[in-house]
């Protein structure tokens, strides 16, 4: 099977109940690897510390999520790639290399992590992150509302 990156948005529908769970949950349980960044890990603690400032989610339950997010790391559920200074450089020339997608910084650095690992799925539930992936000819899964 192959090497699947989830970028911040899709692996959220693992830990928070949210449009689209449901599928990425049936979706991820039929995964054998699957990887994500230091990246998404900064990311995933970003979210959570917005919904707690929204009052969606308690200091409690921030911690328990992020707990049961970094068990699922040492476990080796999921495979955590770290961010090289490369990966930075590159996110540059991968914006360049788009002209046409409204590629964002982070979403180039994803994707700039994930031609490196190298994989060739790319799970999200971003659009813009869905195309531009598309046009880098990885194969996506999507999650997002459409």
């Amino acid at each position: 099977m192959a090497l699947t990156y989830i970028d911040t948005s899709a692996l959220t529908k693992w830990y928070l109940p949210e449009a689209g769970s449901e599928d990425f949950s049936e979706w991820m349980q039929r995964q054998e690897d699957t990887c994500i960044s230091s990246l998404t890990v900064t990311e995933f603690r970003c979210l959570l510390a917005r919904r707690h400032r929204m009052e969606l989610l308690s200091a409690l339950e921030v911690q328990q999520l992020y707990a049961t997010f970094k068990q699922d790391i040492e476990d080796v559920h999921l495979i955590h790639y770290p961010v090289e200074n490369q990966h930075v450089l590159n996110a540059s020339l991968m914006i360049e290399s788009l002209p046409s997608a409204p590629l964002r910084t982070l979403d180039a650095l994803h994707l700039t992590i994930a031609h490196t690992i190298p994989v060739s799925i790319i799970a999200t539930a971003d659009k813009v992150m869905e195309e531009s992936a598309r046009l880098l000819d990885f194969e996506v899964v999507f999650f997002g509302e459409r």
